[in-house]
């Protein structure tokens, strides 16, 4: 279908798409790494290089304990099935034994990791036996139904209780009987490996971190957030009152760039991370260590940025206001500052997500806080889906962020952006009482 004459091409050489074409790209280059997430988390046959274990089972003399939920690869999987069926084998040939009772109790919970699944019970009812004694009896005679169960574990189920009722049909420690249980046979499904969780595990995972209750002991994560936004807030502010004077002054005269950007170029190949002990020494503990390595790490490249821009200046633009009469400090007040406003701002806009690459090493420092903690915590446990809506969480506010302060660029600058219709519009709205005074101050002039 050919373009209308209006219509700007999809592939014109340095020109500008329509907002429509921006935002159709912007919502695919979302969407293209989503639908390759999904593809490799949910059509069999793409990857799927593990196998998420839904029903685990102990090992006698085996030092690695797999529960529900771990990860196992898919060529080890057969294995592990084959010995947990030969150990069944042999305890059937074992016969009755007192300390089997114990062992009895524990393998009754071996249900149990699926019956939260199927929300018969809760995940603080995992060790209640009677609950769990009545989820062995419905299952043995069909009250209920489980799905996930293959039935070579429904045929295990029922042998169990067979003994199991033979003794008792409620639950009582007492009346376990002394001949082990067989042990259910360990299943689980195709699954990509546990650093990569498939989108919906993330989602729940995400969920259940930003809903649960608050404790006593430990913060929310809505606390985290707002402590990790405070930690950047404070030390871009800081980089930026000290950051944007030197620069802007390091760009103006050549006094001042030779006397800072010599050193600050110096600094700025120093890793931040390396002053993280001094910092900690000088600032104790608590957040102020973390707000200076912010400020350490965003201030030099700032003052180097922005005394570049102010370079860019029109020189003419000087030179003019020289001619007029200007002296040195209106120079930098009338000319050199509104000239290079809109850029700063970019400039300015740019730096705060530099700073927010320094968020996860910042909190670090001394004692862990924030969304960090939860990342490296999580992460030594190889709990992933929990760690990715944090990392989630940090791109989305970031990139809000950023759009949002891209988007105010076109309010407050109007003249120096391509801002759309509704920006202009809102600016013209904005600067009526302005431009009213303005028009009222010239006409009294005239009058006079």
């Amino acid at each position: 279908m050919p373009f209308s004459s209006n219509q700007p091409s999809w592939f014109a050489i340095r020109k500008e798409l329509s907002h429509m074409q921006k935002l159709v790209l912007t919502v695919i280059s979302f969407c293209l790494p989503a639908a390759l997430w999904c593809l490799v988390s949910y059509v069999p046959g793409v990857w799927h290089p593990d196998v998420k274990l839904t029903v685990a089972a102990s090992r006698e003399g085996v030092a690695t304990v797999f529960t529900a939920g771990d990860h196992l690869s898919k060529g080890y999987f057969p294995k592990y099935v084959d010995d947990v069926r030969q150990e069944n084998a042999e305890l059937l040939a074992a016969g009755a034994s007192q300390s089997n009772k114990r062992k009895n109790q524990k393998l009754l919970r071996q249900i149990a990791p699926i019956a939260i699944k199927a929300n018969w019970i809760k995940p603080e009812q995992a060790q209640d036996d009677a609950l769990i004694y009545q989820i062995w009896a419905d299952l043995a005679l069909g009250k209920k139904t489980l799905p996930t169960l293959n039935e070579e574990n429904m045929e295990i189920v029922r042998l169990n209780w067979q003994k199991l009722s033979a003794q008792s049909n409620t639950f009582s420690f007492q009346t376990l009987p002394q001949e082990m249980l067989l042990k259910l046979l360990p299943q689980g499904v195709p699954a990509n490996p546990s650093y990569l969780p498939a989108p919906h595990e993330v989602i729940q995972a995400g969920w259940r971190s930003f809903t649960s209750p608050p404790t006593s002991d430990r913060a929310t994560m809505r606390e985290r957030f707002a402590s990790s936004v405070q930690i950047i807030f404070y030390g871009f502010l800081w980089a930026a009152i000290i950051g944007v004077p030197i620069g802007i002054l390091c760009g103006t005269y050549g006094f001042f760039s030779h006397l800072f950007e010599p050193f600050v170029d110096f600094f700025r190949y120093m890793p931040a991370p390396t002053f993280s002990t001094l910092l900690v020494a000088v600032f104790a503990a608590g957040d102020a260590p973390k707000v200076a390595l912010v400020f350490i790490g965003t201030l030099p490249h700032m003052i180097l940025m922005i005394s570049k821009t102010t370079r860019l200046l029109d020189f003419s633009l000087l030179e003019a206001a020289q001619t007029l009469g200007a002296k040195p400090r209106q120079l930098i007040g009338k000319v050199v500052l509104p000239g290079i406003l809109p850029n700063l701002y970019n400039d300015l806009r740019i730096l705060l997500g530099w700073a927010w690459t320094w968020l996860v090493i910042a909190e670090l420092i001394g004692v862990k806080s924030g969304l960090t903690e939860v990342i490296e915590t999580q992460g030594r446990f190889r709990n992933f889906d929990e760690v990715f809506p944090i990392i989630f969480l940090i791109g989305f506010t970031g990139f809000i962020t950023d759009q949002f302060l891209s988007w105010l660029h076109g309010l407050l600058f109007p003249w120096a952006s391509t801002s759309s219709k509704l920006s202009r519009k809102i600016a013209v709205i904005v600067t009526w009482p302005i431009r009213t005074v303005s028009a009222g101050v010239r006409k009294n002039g005239k009058a006079d």
